[in-house]
Parts: structure tokens; C-alpha cells; sequence
């Protein structure tokens, strides 16, 4: 006879529990009995492990990014200091006086395509400008509530009083506002819809230009307003963006509200891409809008973005590192969804044409930093975009690698590219008349601008590796293979032998650093590539011939090079020939990550080094390198007080929105935050699960559904000193090495398909089925 009881726990991490639980849990939460020698264990305070665990709703819910005066910097070609929206498809930047609030319209689909030096960018379709002359001089605040992804503007002057709600709703290209009236008196204003004007075109010759587009507008007697914009002279590809725009159930765009009344706004937006004919498509979902619909998708744009907090979540005793955490986990998946487009540099929020750095996909780092979060936060969805512009490029990658270094069946990629196969850096007459610098320095080869870098293809294979190894999903490993296998190419017959070692000739590690050896960051990139490559290829089962080669070279590359630095401790040289040290950035730690070559497991003088080479460097606040120098000095083991210290500085140094003050650079630093409390909380490279290993022992924490390598979904909490409970969900079946929190005690490992076990030792190897849940508690 077995005595259980069935529980359902509904905001107990990552998934509901609804199997016997046990007594190590909780000390007060079970009673034991012994009934003849059998041992039966019996659920007695279920609301114990509810009060002590919250929800997403309750840990997200209280923050707000609050805006209490106009934006300084939009119309801009650099980040935005403004509130943001977006759904991952289009975009709404917000800025103005309370007068004349203007949404700055893009579409992360809407680029001129054309492959040349500056010619190819994401470009501005326009604004929507809702004025409302009564409330000039008035009062500002703008709050966004994050978790239902809301933004509600107030503005007061005397008797008048509006409030304005606007969504960027997350199942439909709409931006939804209303208006309504508190104050006492009626106001009244207009809703304008109007292409780009001057302030957004960023003109200054000869290197950045004004290119011919295709415009038109106009409106309609029942108050419907459209404008187009489009490129379709002097590109590759042509484009088109569109918006129609109405105020619900008026027959103009002047309109009037009396005290305690709303208005409805509805912004369709839409392009070629999404929609063949983008013009008709946003006036026909315009016209057709009805106030049933619009609460139809409010309720629908709820309910995804619950789903999107819920898929993963933490829990950490500072509400600083905690409200930057989710602005920048908002940020992501506002601007990262549509799958053949992802975010630039600036995210979906391009107020100004041309932006800096073409607003491209800049490969030394930019375009995959922003990324790196998103695999263990389990935001997969808004990971899927980063793929389809390095496959979109493999054809050009081919060409450059015969052309420049002879190898066949490989690719080397350039500094810049866009979608679709875009080069945004071509060498171009643009660059032969005004840009020479770069061809006569050796920075251009063949057409590519590549600053003498190789590493860039090897760069973006870091996001492909970690969700490899996160997921061992096939159908992923089967569309990225061929990528990953023309970069493991490429380096195969890029090594040179020499002697017992195989070394890297003629890569730069910095910009324009021309003939280095070497360079540190690609000692770490190409093992990574290659070690992915092989197990993509047994996981897929092709290949097997290229496997031994390929694992020779890892094994065989040269050691990262080092030195003593100020006459004190040894730490890591930038390249073994070359540059040494560099005063900012942080590529000097890149092969710890995100190229992932050093962690807990390496030897232990190889981790004093690169503990030393933290200290020295101590970028924590860097203007370019932030998003990798945290999350390597987590790898490293550094010392975990600091790394909260740091980040809690770092966190206030931001605007409203989460981007970084006086950062130019977007949303690259939207993975900072997250990505290195991910990794204090939950570490699984170098194939060992371990959580809080990095984490101080006195601050309580816990997560929800972190995504590790393994493909487990881990939960846990640290509640007094002691952690309370580990959670794991394998997806895949596979084995799973369980570094004890525990050490010196037994534990109890629960399943929800076999019987339970104890175990012991400092680490624990855990075979699983797919599928199957595993509670892990101490005795």
C-alpha cells in the first residue's frame, strides 16, 4: 500500500507540480511516518511553498519606466531616450511636449536596400502626432507598465487633464491610443498622420546622403489618413512601408472630447514583406476596425505578453539590478520577432535617416550581443530572428573566402551587412572617391570592409552554439548546420601548422590592427565553432569524415597568450603578436565569453589569470564591452559581491527606457543585465549544471525556467543560506551533471516517471528521460 496526495501549486517555478512532494522541501511542510518499515511521506502545508515562491505578475508588475520630462535626443541617429513600443514587427519611439506628442513610426522590414558604403539602412516611415494646444505648458509624466507592456501619459494644466494609453499590440500591426479627457473642461485637438519631414533625415555629404523614395499620402471623407513610403529606384531590393490611421467612429481627424470621455486611435502599419499590397492592407484594417476588435486584441496583447514573462523569471533582493533585468527583457521582445528582419543596432526605434553605423548589423559583436540573454532566459521566439541574415549572407560569405584567402567551401563575412544578403560596407564608388582611407590601409579586401578581422563569421556562431546547446533541437541543427560547417571550414584551412601547435596568422583583434597573431578573442571563437560543429554533425549524423580533423585543430591550437602587466600580476595579452593590452573595450576576455573557453572547470592557474585580467581591466561600465566583461567575470568566479556592486552601478546609469546613458550603441546592452544574472543564478557551461555558484550566499534569490545547456529547464531558490529546492525539466533525455548545492549531505531526487532515489557526492550525474521532471531537495 502507497499513501500520496496529488498537489497543484500554481506559482511554483516554471511549471505546476501535480506529484507527491517531500518533507526536505520544506521542514514544516511535511509530516513523516514509518508504517511497517515502509517510509510514507504526506503533504500537510501546500500554501507554504506558495508564500514563500511569487509569481511573474507579482515580481514584474510593480515596475514602471517613468518619463517625467520630454525626450532630449528624437528625432536622433543613435539610441532613443524616449518611451518605447514595439511588437517585434513595428515600433512607436514617443516624444514631444504634452501639446504634440509624436510617435515616430518604423518597421524592422522597412530598409533601402542597396549594397554599397551607406546605402543600406533601416529607414523612418514617418509619425503620428497627436496635438492638443490646451495643454501647452502643462505637466509631464509618461509611465510604462512593463508587464502588460502599456504606456499611459498624463498631462495637467489647471482644469485640463488627459491621460493617453497607448499599446503597440503584440498579435496585430497596431498601435492603439486613447485618449481621455480628466479634467473639467472639453478639449479639443487632431490626430495626424505625416510622412518623414526634415528633422529625421540625417544629410551630411559627401559620405551620407539623401536616396530617392517613393511617397504619397492623403485622406479620405470619412477621416482616414494613409502614407506610403518606399525605395524602388537605385536598390537590390525593393521596398515599401505603409500606414492608415483613424479615429474610431469619426468622420475626421479633428477631434473634440468632453470631460470624462475617450477617444480611439487606431495605426495600422504594415509592408511588402509582410503583406504584398501594404497600402491596402492597413487602410482596409483601418476601415474595418471596430471597438469589439480593438478590445479583442488588448485582451490578446495581455495575454501574449503574460505568456512571454512566464516563459522565464527571477526573483533577486535588489529592485534596481531586478527593474533594469525586465526593462531590458521588454525592450527585446518589443523589437525582435519578425523572422527574416531582426533589430539593428538601434532596435526597432529609428527616428532618423541615415542612423549611425547604417543602423546595420554590425558582426564584430553589435549585432550578436543583444542576443545573449535570450537563449537562457528561454525567449526563444525572439532568438529566432538573429539567424536569418548570416544564412541570408552565406552565398557572399562563400565568394569572400575563395577570393580573399582561397578556401572553398567555407565563408569569411565583413564588418556590416543587412538582410537578405545586404552587404551595408561594400566598397562602392562612394568609398573609392570619399572613403579611401579604408582601401589604401589593407581594412578593405577584395570588396569587404574587414578591418583585418577574420573572426567575424566565428563571432556570430556564438548565438547558433549556445542555443544549440541549450535546446539539441534538430530541426534548429539541421538549419544552421551548413552555416556552422562553412565557418568550421574556413578555420580548418585557415590554422597554420606550426610545430606541434596550430597558429592564427594576419587577424586583427581590433579594428585595422592589421597582421596580428594570434588574437585572443579567435583562440577562443574557433574552438568553440569547431567543438559545435562536431556535435551538430553527430546530432545530425553527416560529416563524420571532417570530425577528427576538426578535433585536432581544437585540441591543438595555440595557448591564449599572456603577460604581466604593471610589473604585478599575470593576465591575458590581447595577441601573441601585436596589440597587447587596449585601454577600453573588452576583447582582451572575450574567449572566456562569449566564446565560453574558460569556466569553473578549467585548470586552476589558467582561472587566476583570468581573475586577474577582470581586476585589471575592470570594465564594468565600458562603452562598447559591458555585456561580455560581466558575464565573463561570472565564468571566472569572481568575486560575486563585486559582480552585484558593479551592476547595481551599471543599472543606474541608464535613461528611462533601460538603454545606457550617454551610449549611443542601442540595444546591445540589453543583454547585460540578464544574461549575467542568468548566469550567477544558474550556470551550465562546460557541461555542469550548478546554481548559485556565483551568487552571494547571504542575499535570497530564486528563478523560474532558466534555460540550460542540456536542454533542462532549471528553477531554485536561495531562501536563509540554504538552497531550498532544484528543479529540473529535461526536454531531451539527456544527461545532466548535477554540481550538489548541497555537498556534504544526501539528497532526494524526485521524478515524475520512476521511483525516487538518494544520492551524494559533490557532483551528480542525473540520466533522464524527455520529458521528465526531477525535484531536488536535501536529506
Amino acid at each position: 500500500m502507497f499513501i500520496y496526495m496529488q498537489v497543484r501549486i500554481k506559482r511554483f517555478p516554471g511549471r505546476v507540480i501535480s506529484n507527491l512532494l517531500f518533507c526536505s522541501l520544506f521542514k514544516n511542510v511535511f509530516c513523516k511516518y514509518k508504517i511497517a518499515g515502509i517510509v510514507y511521506f504526506l503533504f500537510i502545508q501546500a500554501s507554504t511553498v506558495e508564500a514563500q515562491l511569487k509569481s511573474a505578475r507579482q515580481i514584474i508588475s510593480p515596475y514602471r519606466n517613468v518619463f517625467v520630462k520630454p525626450s532630449g535626443q528624437v528625432p536622433a541617429t543613435v539610441a532613443a531616450d524616449a518611451p518605447l513600443l514595439g511588437n517585434g514587427y513595428v515600433a512607436a519611439t514617443i516624444a514631444g511636449p504634452p501639446e504634440q506628442q509624436n510617435y515616430y513610426l518604423a518597421r524592422n522590414d522597412f530598409w533601402r536596400l542597396k549594397s554599397g558604403l551607406n546605402e543600406s539602412f533601416p529607414a523612418v516611415l514617418g509619425k503620428l502626432q497627436i496635438s492638443i494646444p490646451a495643454l501647452k505648458a502643462a505637466s509631464y509624466r509618461i509611465e510604462q507598465d512593463i508587464y502588460n507592456a502599456v504606456t499611459i501619459a498624463s498631462f495637467s494644466k489647471g482644469d485640463t487633464s488627459v491621460g493617453i494609453r497607448s499599446i503597440m499590440a503584440a498579435t496585430k500591426d497596431w498601435l492603439i491610443i486613447e485618449v481621455h479627457n480628466n479634467g473639467r473642461s472639453t478639449v479639443a485637438g487632431s490626430a495626424t498622420l505625416l510622412l518623414p519631414g526634415n528633422d529625421q533625415f540625417h544629410i551630411n555629404p559627401p559620405l551620407e546622403n539623401k536616396f530617392p523614395d517613393t511617397t504619397a499620402s492623403g485622406q479620405n471623407k470619412n477621416g482616414l489618413q494613409w502614407m506610403q513610403r518606399g525605395f524602388i529606384k537605385d536598390v537590390d531590393i525593393s521596398t515599401m512601408a505603409a500606414a492608415a490611421c483613424k479615429i474610431l467612429n469619426h468622420p475626421s481627424n479633428q477631434f473634440s472630447v468632453a470631460p470624462g470621455q475617450t477617444i480611439r486611435i487606431i495605426c495600422a502599419v504594415s509592408g511588402n514583406f509582410k503583406s504584398g499590397n501594404g497600402l491596402s492592407f492597413v487602410q482596409q484594417q483601418v476601415q474595418q476596425a471596430t471597438v469589439n476588435e480593438i478590445e479583442k486584441t488588448k485582451q490578446q496583447h495581455l495575454q501574449w505578453w503574460h505568456r512571454f514573462w512566464n516563459e522565464s523569471y527571477i526573483d533577486v533582493a535588489d529592485s534596481v539590478i531586478e527593474h533594469q533585468y525586465y526593462k531590458s527583457q521588454y525592450n527585446m521582445a518589443s523589437c525582435s520577432r519578425d523572422p527574416r528582419f531582426p533589430p539593428g543596432i538601434f532596435g526597432s526605434w529609428v527616428t532618423k535617416e541615415i542612423p549611425a553605423w547604417n543602423g546595420d548589423y554590425h558582426l564584430n559583436y553589435n549585432y550578436s550581443a543583444p542576443f545573449y540573454a535570450l537563449y537562457s532566459s528561454n525567449h526563444l521566439q525572439q532568438a529566432l530572428p538573429y539567424e536569418a541574415p548570416l544564412l541570408a549572407f552565406m552565398q557572399r560569405g562563400a565568394y569572400y573566402a575563395k577570393k580573399v584567402t582561397q578556401i572553398p567551401g567555407a565563408v569569411l563575412y565583413p564588418v556590416g551587412i543587412g538582410p537578405l544578403g545586404i552587404e551595408s560596407t561594400r566598397k562602392n564608388e562612394l568609398m573609392i572617391q570619399h572613403g579611401s582611407g579604408y582601401i589604401k590601409s589593407g581594412e578593405v579586401e577584395d570588396e569587404g570592409l574587414f578591418f583585418g578581422q577574420k573572426s567575424n563569421a566565428a563571432y556570430c556562431a556564438v548565438n547558433f552554439s549556445m542555443q544549440f546547446y541549450r535546446t539539441y533541437d534538430a530541426v534548429f541543427a539541421k538549419r544552421i548546420y551548413p552555416y556552422m560547417r562553412a565557418v568550421a571550414v574556413f578555420w580548418q584551412h585557415y590554422l597554420k601548422k606550426e610545430g606541434n601547435r596550430y597558429v592564427i596568422e594576419n587577424d586583427a583583434i581590433h579594428e585595422g590592427t592589421i597582421g596580428t597573431k594570434n588574437a585572443i578573442l579567435s583562440l577562443g571563437l574557433v574552438p568553440m565553432v569547431l567543438q559545435t560543429a562536431i556535435d551538430m554533425s553527430i546530432l545530425l549524423g553527416v560529416d563524420q569524415e571532417l570530425r577528427s580533423d576538426w578535433k585536432e585543430k581544437k585540441e591543438k591550437i595555440a595557448a591564449f597568450p599572456v603577460q604581466i602587466r604593471n610589473g604585478k600580476k599575470k593576465v591575458f595579452r590581447y595577441s601573441e603578436e601585436g596589440t597587447a593590452w587596449w585601454n577600453d573595450n573588452t576583447l582582451g576576455i572575450q574567449h572566456i565569453y562569449p566564446a565560453g573557453q574558460i569556466g569553473l572547470c578549467s585548470d586552476s592557474s589558467l582561472l587566476q589569470i583570468a581573475r586577474n585580467t577582470i581586476a585589471e581591466m575592470q570594465r564594468w561600465k565600458d562603452f562598447n564591452g559591458s555585456n561580455s566583461f560581466f558575464p565573463a567575470a561570472v565564468r571566472v568566479g569572481y568575486n560575486p559581491d563585486t559582480i552585484l556592486a558593479k551592476l547595481h552601478e551599471y543599472s543606474l546609469h541608464t535613461y528611462s527606457n533601460g538603454f545606457q546613458l550617454n551610449n549611443p550603441h542601442g540595444i546591445e546592452n540589453c543583454s547585460t543585465v540578464p544574461n549575467t544574472i542568468n548566469e550567477m543564478l544558474c550556470m551550465s557551461n562546460q557541461n555542469v549544471l550548478r546554481v548559485f555558484e556565483v551568487w552571494p550566499k547571504t542575499q535570497d534569490a530564486s528563478f523560474s525556467s532558466v534555460r540550460c545547456e542540456g536542454a533542462f529547464l532549471v528553477s531554485a531558490a536561495l531562501q536563509n543560506r540554504e538552497v531550498r529546492f532544484v528543479k529540473i525539466l529535461s526536454e531531451k533525455g539527456r544527461i545532466c551533471n548535477f554540481q550538489n548545492p548541497w555537498p556534504q549531505k544526501q539528497v532526494l531526487v524526485k521524478s515524475n516517471m520512476r521511483k525516487t532515489e538518494r544520492r551524494s557526492g559533490e557532483r551528480i550525474q542525473l540520466q533522464t528521460v524527455a520529458g521528465e521532471e526531477l525535484l531536488i531537495t536535501s536529506l
